[in-house]
């Protein structure tokens, strides 16, 4: 544990923490602290107080002493200073040219540097103005680039609301703020209507948004714990009726009204009533009903098939009964018989058929008896012909030739 104080070195500034030491520091008084940028004269924002180590940076600095008169006195000439360094440095910017804008000067308490704040859209090369600045001052110059943010703390002014911009009376450090805060609260999302003087979304947006996240944590639980029973009577706008399934998806419930109509309506929308004993009597009636009613067309379908097969087998005519392949197949071939093509028949283009037979049994137009063709389809000779003397041709050459 550590026994600290607050410091706030600007009126909105962040809190610092110090050792108080064995100094009697109250809420309010003016110290003397030494700073990573030197000695400084400081406001007591938080009086002593007990702290745990995690809450500091080690090594903790501790107050030099409790601010005299002399130090306030100090502290006001610096104030002069700086409004003369602020026209200087203008002139300087100026002579040079510089895209920037200067913003504030601010003084150390011991005058051993000097700080420029400036704004710019882009990076600056300011050597040269440091040097012009430190053959005038001649101490130590820094030249700090800021934000459109800080620029408003330091600047201050009126906001859209009326009142000073909370940034420069008591915000300490600037909290994130996002478009859907803006969203959730209901707000108009025009960039003219919920943006500051800086340009940025109003750090007022983060003021109330845990209220409304808590809200609406607290309606969907609501909600959910409002989701209707299947089967339960429920009121809508268009009417009573009862609850026929549900869409967890969709928070939506299909009900059936009493005027036997459907609608589909939301769990919002929809207020759940005391059940009737009679109703829930005639619903288990109905559903033994559809139960026997079910059961009684599963059966039929069970016969159904039975009874066709045995009309259609007692029905059939022309066809032999089962065990007689062999009368079947002597059926078929007599009744197949006459339109089959006799052997050694042969059809012209007319259609008409040629039934004549040489006297010895054979088909004289069969392809064994026909006079051998000296040449193919194409008109090339065909091989292995030979031809006699006498005329005659020969399909297939004799052995003794």
């Amino acid at each position: 544990m550590q026994t600290v104080i607050g410091v706030r070195f600007k009126q909105a500034g962040k809190i610092y923490y110090f050792g108080a030491g064995q100094m009697e520091i109250a809420q309010g008084d003016d110290v003397i602290v030494e700073t990573a940028r030197g000695t400084e004269f400081g406001h007591v924002a938080l009086g002593p107080r007990e702290v745990e180590d995690a809450e500091v940076t080690l090594p903790l600095k501790a107050v030099e002493r409790v601010a005299t008169d002399e130090d306030r006195a100090r502290v006001a000439d610096n104030r002069a200073k700086e409004k003369e360094a602020f026209r200087i440095c203008e002139e300087k910017i100026a002579a040079r040219e510089l895209p920037m804008k200067l913003v504030g000067v601010e003084y150390t308490f011991d005058v051993s540097k000097i700080i420029f704040y400036f704004t710019a859209d882009g990076r600056i090369d300011f050597r040269e103005l440091v040097k012009d600045l430190a053959a005038v001052f001649r101490t130590r110059i820094e030249l700090r680039q800021i934000g459109v943010r800080d620029e408003a703390k330091m600047l201050g002014g009126i906001g859209c609301c009326g009142r000073p911009l909370c940034c420069a009376t008591f915000l300490g450090d600037f909290m994130p703020v996002s478009i859907r805060m803006a969203k959730e609260q209901n707000l108009s999302l025009n960039p003219t209507k919920i943006s500051g003087i800086c340009g940025r979304l109003m750090c007022c947006l983060k003021y109330e948004n845990d209220v409304y996240c808590e809200r609406r944590r607290e309606q969907s639980a609501l909600r959910k714990a409002q989701a209707p029973h299947p089967g339960g009577r429920v009121a809508t706008m268009e009417g009573e009726g009862k609850v026929i399934s549900i869409n967890a998806q969709r928070r939506s419930a299909t009900i059936l009204l009493d005027d036997s109509r459907t609608i589909v309506a939301s769990w919002e929308d929809v207020v759940e009533q005391e059940e009737d004993l009679s109703d829930v009597a005639a619903l288990a009636a109905i559903a033994m009903l559809q139960s026997e009613t079910a059961e009684e067309a599963h059966e039929e379908r069970e016969e159904r098939p039975r009874k066709r097969s045995g009309r259609g087998r007692e029905e059939r005519k022309g066809r032999p009964p089962r065990g007689e392949g062999e009368g079947r197949k002597k059926a078929a071939h007599v009744e197949n018989e006459g339109s089959q093509k006799r052997h050694g028949e042969r059809f012209e283009k007319s259609g008409r058929g040629r039934k004549e037979r040489d006297g010895r049994g054979g088909n004289k137009h069969a392809s064994h008896d026909r006079q051998p063709r000296r040449e193919d389809g194409r008109g090339r000779p065909r091989r292995g012909f030979t031809e006699k003397r006498d005329g005659n041709h020969e399909g297939h050459p004799t052995p003794e030739e």
